[in-house]
């Protein structure tokens, strides 16, 4: 009986430690706002760390046999991390981690300032050669965007399919 109220309070634990992880995700979201590839990537790897939390936990405990009342507990962890704690930590730390960053562009602006200035006027005064380099850069990025999209549709054909 000992045992699992122990292997119990490891599930809880381990519930509200995914959402804790999954928090620290969403805060990283909110400061670096990010859509798409990214955000599916991210989940993707964030649910392949879960399920193997999950398994260490049931491999640990329980000799690797599912026991119910470890879901439960661990629904219960992030339930209770989620209605008691969440929603505070990731408005207070996002709210932080933005201010700091914002800060921190000001100040590299202000910094780059100087640098900026000498290089516009560098530029300008390359004349035709500057100009031809920034138009075959120009093209260029436009033929890479051009594949990438070719590529990136062709593969959600073939995942479609």
């Amino acid at each position: 009986m000992e045992h699992e109220n122990i292997f119990l309070l490891h599930a809880l634990y381990m519930g509200a430690f995914i959402t804790f992880v999954y928090d620290l995700l969403r805060i990283f979201r909110r400061v670096v706002p990010h859509r798409g590839f990214f955000v599916s990537a991210e989940d993707l790897f964030f649910w392949i760390y879960c399920g193997g939390e999950v398994f260490l936990l049931m491999y640990r405990e329980s000799d690797g046999t599912l026991r119910w009342f470890a879901v439960a507990g661990a629904l219960t962890g992030m339930f209770l991390y989620r209605k008691l704690v969440s929603r505070y930590f990731v408005s207070f730390v996002s709210a932080v981690l933005s201010r700091i960053v914002f800060f921190m562009g000001k100040l590299l602006n202000r910094l780059l300032k100087p640098v900026r200035s000498v290089v516009r006027r560098a530029g300008s005064e390359t004349g035709k050669a500057g100009r031809k380099a920034r138009r075959g850069l120009k093209r260029f990025g436009r033929a890479v965007k051009y594949r990438l999209t070719y590529y990136l549709k062709r593969l959600k054909m073939a995942v479609k399919t």
